[in-house]
C-alpha cells in the first residue's frame, strides 16, 4: 500500500510542478517564438510619405544622443502633433533585448504616423552600442546614465519600460514590463497613442 501512495504522490508532484511552468511560462509574457531581429538595412530604409519630423527619426537609426531631461523633453516638443511611443531599454536587460525585434517591427511599420524614441538606462555606451549593432533601433535613443530621464519624467523603477503620448503631446500611460508580441505593442499603440 505504501509503494502505491508514494507512486500517486509522484504523479501528483510531477503534474503540478508541469502546470505550474506552464502557467508561469503563459504569464510572464515571454513570446511563443522570439522573432528575427531586421538588419540595419531594413530598418534604416526611408518612409514614404512621412512628415519631416518622423522622416528625421529614421534618419537617427542607432543613434545614442546626449542632453538628459532638457533634450528628451526638446524632441518630444518637436514632435507635438504625432503620437510617440518612447522605449526605456539597457543592454543588461534581458527583456528590453527580448523586445527590440517587436519595437523594431512596429516601428518599422508605423513610421510614417507613429514616432518612436528610445532612452538608454544606466548602460555602457560601448555596450549599448554592440546591442544596437545586433537589435539595430529605426529611431534615436536618449543616453540616461543616471535614471533622470526613467525615473525623473515617468517615475519608472526597473526595466523595460514603454510610455505612449497622443498626439497632443500628452502622456497617455507608463507601461512596466516586457512588451512581449507585435499584437501586444500593436493594442497599446492603438489604445494610448492613436486615441
Amino acid at each position: 500500500m505504501r509503494p502505491a501512495l508514494i507512486a500517486v504522490c509522484c504523479i501528483v508532484l510531477a503534474v503540478a510542478v508541469v502546470v505550474g511552468v506552464r502557467q508561469a511560462r503563459e504569464g510572464s509574457g515571454a513570446p511563443a517564438t522570439a522573432l528575427v531581429p531586421l538588419t540595419r538595412a531594413q530598418v534604416s530604409r526611408p518612409i514614404a510619405g512621412a512628415a519631416p519630423q518622423l522622416a528625421a527619426l529614421r534618419r537617427q537609426v542607432n543613434v545614442l544622443r546626449p542632453g538628459g531631461v532638457r533634450a528628451f523633453e526638446a524632441q518630444l516638443r518637436a514632435l507635438r502633433g504625432h503620437p510617440v511611443v518612447v522605449n526605456m531599454w539597457a543592454s543588461w536587460c534581458g527583456p528590453c533585448r527580448r523586445e527590440l525585434p517587436v519595437f523594431q517591427r512596429e516601428a518599422v511599420e508605423r513610421g510614417a504616423r507613429v514616432a518612436f524614441l528610445g532612452i538608454n538606462v544606466e548602460d555602457a555606451r560601448e555596450d549599448a552600442l554592440k546591442l544596437a549593432a545586433r537589435y539595430p533601433m529605426p529611431y534615436p535613443s536618449f543616453v540616461d546614465p543616471r535614471y533622470n530621464i526613467t525615473a525623473g519624467v515617468f517615475h519608472a523603477r526597473g526595466l523595460p519600460v514603454t510610455a505612449f503620448y497622443d498626439a497632443r503631446g500628452r502622456l497617455a500611460v507608463v507601461r512596466q514590463g516586457e512588451i512581449a508580441s507585435r499584437a501586444k505593442l500593436s493594442t497599446a499603440i492603438e489604445r494610448y497613442a492613436l486615441r
